[in-house]
């Protein structure tokens, strides 16, 4: 049997602090009267220095800790001064824990006071997850304007359709001003162009002073490739293993403790500093951890506890194609006690049968049959053999409530992993649209709408990136070119 969170939280401490944030708190925290803490961690560095850029430049030494973390309490520092780190006397990179790049992924972080925004959510403290109606949206393309705040005069709206939770795609710093999101590089930072981190708090409030939950989509499996210099400061990737989308994060090779800490610090922020009700993890499937105790089941240990502490309900919902219930089966189970799970199944099964398209993975499917099994039990595939994976696929998920698989008949991957961007009104009848919204929302699940499919929108929602790198442009275009024609 896996161990508890108990046993989990007082691992090599003697105690029941969360094992976790027991290393420094990562980054550049203000703590008011001009008083600053920073510690970054650089296992293979032998000097570590806090150059300051503005307003006025002067430099800091770092003192070494244990496990290869630096550290410095810092006077007259204020909010809005720009700093970098520089590594062994030599190179000069941006914090890769910064909470905000105005300037963008190459220029220096900026010191900002988390604490400073005053919040008018005291009385909220979440939902129950069977409650959750979730509409997800692209900042930078929901509005006009592309921003947090040009949302909220469209949140009544919303929540008369029956929304009850904002799902926003990832909003970590990434480079230019437009992307889908997953090309991240600052996972702590907020993406200046739509807001920063003042911009999302106003939003996650106003949800909240209306009864509604926010939803964070964050992505642990990879980073992007512009602005990344996480592998300049440790062992963050490793060569072990291969994504899609770039190197894999190094969760169970060599000095991997410390990069648990990071991405599980980079979640408590989400749900702590900036009071989000459940966070969507992105393609867990491009985790691999063959740790004991993996990644996922700390992190869900931790939200778990910080939930219980605070009086909040905080969910953690995986993004899976492997039909794997261990997931969300509960800890006591053999599981990892995640809360919730995205079920592709359901909208494949719909979706064949709607359009009749046979291509890639859809080739699995066509059957009313499959449609009723995802009805009645959530996968159609329980180790059945997908001629598409040329093998066996997934495992019994009789044993997942209904309210843990959240379904949908169109996504942002399924809309836009398409070659021209197709929603499902370009691909069939507006009779056929109107099935399809019925088999969502009276499905025992958690339905999921995408922005737009409320009223039938037709315009197309491509994958697109703002990189500055002519070579890393072509470099995209033709590997999404490929991956759009082999699925």
């Amino acid at each position: 049997m896996r161990a508890s969170c108990e046993e989990v939280a007082s691992e090599n401490t003697g105690d029941h602090s969360p094992s976790l944030l027991r290393s420094p708190r990562l980054g550049a925290h203000y703590l008011g009267d001009g008083r600053c803490e920073i510690a970054v961690w650089v296992p293979r560095a032998s000097k570590v220095e806090l150059k300051i850029v503005g307003p006025q430049e002067r430099w800091v030494q770092l003192a070494p800790a244990e496990r290869g973390y630096y550290q410095a309490n810092v006077e007259d520092l204020y909010p809005g001064a720009s700093y970098v780190f520089r590594l062994d006397g030599s190179k000069e990179r941006p914090d890769p824990a910064s909470r905000y790049q105005p300037f963008g992924v190459h220029q220096p972080s900026q010191l900002t006071d988390l604490r400073a925004f005053r919040w008018n959510d005291a009385q909220w403290s979440g939902l129950d997850l069977e409650k959750y109606v979730l509409y997800e949206l692209h900042v930078g393309t929901f509005t006009a304007e592309g921003t947090f705040d040009a949302i909220l005069p469209r949140l009544d709206e919303l929540k008369s359709l029956g929304i009850t939770a904002v799902e926003l795609m990832p909003v970590a710093q990434f480079p230019g001003e437009r992307n889908w999101g997953y090309d991240g590089v600052y996972p702590f930072a907020v993406q200046a162009s739509y807001g920063g981190p003042e911009g999302l708090k106003r939003l996650v409030d106003a949800c909240h002073q209306r009864g509604m939950a926010v939803v964070l989509d964050v992505v642990y499996n990879h980073l992007g490739p512009e602005g990344n210099y996480l592998s300049e400061f440790g062992p963050y990737f490793t060569d072990a293993y291969r994504t899609p989308w770039g190197q894999a994060i190094n969760f169970d090779g060599a000095d991997s403790d410390e990069v648990v800490k990071f991405f599980a610090q980079n979640a408590l922020q989400w749900v702590g500093d900036f009071h989000i009700d459940a966070l969507r993890l992105d393609a867990i499937h491009g985790i691999v951890d063959r740790n004991a105790r993996p990644f996922l089941e700390l992190l869900g240990c931790e939200v778990d506890r910080l939930a219980e502490e605070t009086g909040r309900k905080i969910y953690l919902i995986a993004e899976s194609d492997l039909n794997d219930s261990r997931f969300v089966l509960p800890r006591k189970a053999n599981g990892y006690g995640l809360h919730a799970q995205w079920n592709d199944d359901f909208h494949h099964a719909v979706h064949v049968l709607m359009t009749g398209e046979q291509g890639g993975y859809y080739q699995d499917f066509g059957s009313v049959g499959q449609l009723a099994k995802a009805y009645s039990e959530g996968y159609v595939y329980t180790g059945e053999y997908s001629k598409f994976r040329k093998r066996r696929h997934g495992n019994s998920s009789s044993e997942i409530e209904a309210r843990q698989l959240v379904v949908f008949t169109q996504n942002h991957d399924q809309v836009g992993n398409r070659m021209l961007g197709e929603r499902l009104r370009q691909l069939v009848s507006f009779d056929a649209l109107k099935v399809c919204a019925g088999l969502l929302v009276l499905s025992p699940f958690l339905p999921l709408i995408f922005m737009g499919e409320e009223y039938a929108e037709t315009a197309p929602f491509l994958y697109f990136t703002s990189h500055s790198d002519p070579n890393l442009i072509e470099a995209v275009r033709r590997g999404r070119r490929g991956a759009r024609s082999a699925g």
